[in-house]
């Protein structure tokens, strides 16, 4: 009687599973399939207009001819500051989390802030920086006050992308150190940073990878509307892509003239996010490899 009962349970068990897997196949396909129309039609509908005059003049006649040139380097100039602003900010942070505080109910409540900072639109951000780094600081509508936008959004990526990856490394690791004698930021910087620096590339570029597409940071701290020169300094007015792509998509006076010039702008954006994804991969990869042979 037993052996009929665990048998009954095993066939139901097995039916559960197999319902489980095909509904989470279904979901993968639903997903891609979603994916794939999506980035057909932009390459699709913008194909057409990328040429080298596209991607390398300025736009002329009230946008309507020319290319998107400042748009592509002020989008680059933003993603490098906050690079500069983000990254060491945010690894340093985890670091501090991971390594040297003391886990209590301070650092839970850090760690759960940064987690409900993640979730914030992208608007806050985008009048805070205005209120902070364009008014208070006095930066004024600039590359610098957008970077700084930008970089306080994906600090939250960055901080808890860098401690997940460092909390992957064995604690072993670190109790063989500590007993050879090396200091706490000896082992930290030759024994931990090295092993979770993988991790670390990938959190933080797929985080960088959003902040190049987000239009509403921006909007509020300096992408210009149509400026057809490059910015001399960290505190002039931009282009970017994102922004670039919004104003020809819904705010310009001729969007039937223009829509192709908005595919355009919206495929290059798409082929920069993912370089920078697939930037992350091959980093990943890369450090792997070393970290293996260095084994």
């Amino acid at each position: 009687m037993r052996a009929v009962s665990e048998k009954g349970r095993t066939k139901q068990w097995r039916g559960s599973e197999i319902i489980g897997y095909w509904l989470l196949r279904f979901s993968l396909i639903l997903v891609l399939f979603i994916l794939g129309f999506i980035i057909v039609d932009i390459f699709t509908k913008g194909i057409g207009v990328i040429n080298w005059e596209f991607l390398t003049t300025a736009p002329r006649v009230g946008m309507t001819e020319g290319g998107i040139f400042p748009a592509i380097v002020g989008t680059l100039y933003v993603t490098l500051i906050t690079i500069a602003f983000a990254v060491p900010l945010g690894v340093a942070a985890a670091i501090y989390l991971n390594e040297y505080a003391v886990q209590g109910r301070l650092t839970r409540l850090v760690r759960m802030s940064l987690r409900n900072l993640a979730g914030v639109p992208s608007i806050v951000f985008g009048l805070f920086g205005m209120a902070v780094f364009v008014k208070f600081f006095g930066f004024g509508p600039s590359l610098i006050a957008a970077g700084f936008t930008l970089g306080l959004l994906t600090l939250p990526v960055t901080v808890t992308a860098a401690e997940e990856a460092l909390i992957t490394v064995p604690r072993s690791y670190r109790a063989g150190s500590f007993a050879l004698g090396a200091t706490r930021w000896q082992v930290v910087r030759t024994v931990v940073l090295p092993r979770a620096i993988p991790g670390i590339l990938t959190g933080t570029i797929l985080g960088l990878a959003r902040a190049a597409g987000e239009t509403a940071p921006i909007l509020a701290t300096g992408a210009a509307f149509f400026l057809p020169y490059l910015p001399d300094s960290v505190k002039s007015q931009f282009m970017a892509l994102p922004y670039h792509l919004f104003i020809m998509s819904t705010q310009h006076h001729a969007l039937a003239v223009v829509r192709p010039i908005a595919y355009g702008t919206a495929l290059v954006l798409v082929t920069l996010v993912t370089l920078l994804n697939l930037a992350a991969v091959l980093l990943r990869k890369r450090y792997r490899d070393k970290v293996a042979k260095g084994l």
